[in-house]
């Protein structure tokens, strides 16, 4: 890929291609390895203003029982009110309330992240990846990110002691996003 796909993103308002994307997480487990999940069910939009960032905005749905971390017994676990609690809260959801642009390829995100029923403000960077248009016509839109939080902010708070001294599951836990989303045909400016 050479550098004249790295160009700037026109304004508009851009949708998550989910196909294309992975919204995720990595865990420490038992204090000596990293455990690595994704949820495959979600979607997102954004309005991305070229001209002012500080008027762009973004939102998430991500379906909480689709999380996926390999394993159909932690997976459950995690599903159940132990974790996610997922019959009550079958959603996780980002809300954002500011755009901050930092450098030419790095963008500042403000806003409500809602897990379990509980909201809190996280801030995390989006490094802007490029944009190209695919071989089927579409504007695409590539943003890469991570954040560190700590779950039991969120009402998460299960674990495990180990026999060795620790616990099982970290508290501190990273979100990760991989971001391909498509400017929509049908955009309205500001929508």
């Amino acid at each position: 890929m050479s550098d004249a796909t790295i160009t700037r993103a026109p304004t508009g308002t851009y949708a998550i291609d989910p196909a294309h994307s992975r919204i995720g997480f990595v865990a420490r487990h038992a204090m000596v390895t990293k455990v690595r999940g994704s949820f495959n069910e979600y979607e997102g939009t954004g309005y991305f203003d070229a001209e002012d960032p500080s008027r762009s905005h973004l939102s998430l749905t991500i379906q909480a029982a689709s999380i996926d971390t390999r394993n159909a017994d932690r997976d459950a676990h995690l599903r159940s009110n132990d974790f996610f609690d997922m019959e009550n809260h079958p959603t996780i959801e980002f809300r954002s309330s500011a755009v901050e642009q930092v450098d030419d390829t790095t963008y500042r995100v403000t806003g409500d992240l809602t897990i379990k029923g509980i909201t809190r403000p996280v801030t995390f960077d989006l490094e802007y990846t490029g944009t190209a248009v695919d071989p089927f016509g579409n504007t695409r839109l590539g943003l890469e990110g991570s954040v560190v939080v700590n779950r039991k902010d969120w009402g998460l708070t299960w674990n495990a002691p180990l026999e060795t001294g620790g616990v099982l599951v970290s508290e501190k836990v990273t979100l990760e996003f991989e971001v391909s989303a498509i400017l929509q045909q049908d955009d309205q400016q500001g929508s």
